[in-house]
């Protein structure tokens, strides 16, 4: 498990991997998408709890629905009507799902870097499902993505 600055060993959740399909003849998708929230206490200024579908004023509030549990589902949902209407997968489907994405993915690279040969392996396109819509009735595809880089700086 990674370490925090001040030496702590930080356990992590696991990144989940699954897969369905191995056609050769078809390409194979891998669809990544995180269900952590942002920082989950309301001391921190947020209004509700993470995990807890809340009525305000009429209106349902769920943390980290749209960031991101709600594409992840997508994808399975998609999966999973292929099933229910009996028609053949288009693609072979692979997918990352994470918990520490609103923590820098701390974890994730050692996944990476330990399955580039296995699960990896015959990956053809990656869709990172993992994003904002711009309005409120419009969903967003956004087709290209910059890189982050991440660092922590301690000051004594």
């Amino acid at each position: 498990s990674p370490q925090l600055p001040d030496g702590q060993d930080l356990p992590l959740p696991p990144v989940i991997l699954g897969e369905l399909g191995k056609d050769l003849q078809k390409p194979t998708v891998c669809f990544y998408g995180h269900v952590d929230v942002q920082p989950a206490k309301k001391e921190d200024g947020w209004k509700t709890d993470p995990y807890a579908l809340t009525e305000i004023n009429g209106n349902l509030y769920g943390r980290g629905a749209t960031d991101n549990k709600g594409p992840v589902l997508a994808w399975i949902n998609a999966v999973e009507t292929f099933g229910a209407l009996k028609l053949a997968m288009p693609v072979n489907f692979k997918f990352v799902i994470e918990g520490m994405e609103e923590a820098g993915s701390l974890g994730l690279e050692k996944v990476l870097e330990d399955e580039k040969h296995c699960f990896f392996s015959d990956v053809d396109y990656i869709v990172i499902s993992d994003n904002l819509w711009l309005s409120n009735k419009k969903p967003a595809l956004t087709y290209g993505s910059r890189g982050n880089a991440c660092f922590c700086v301690e000051v004594k």
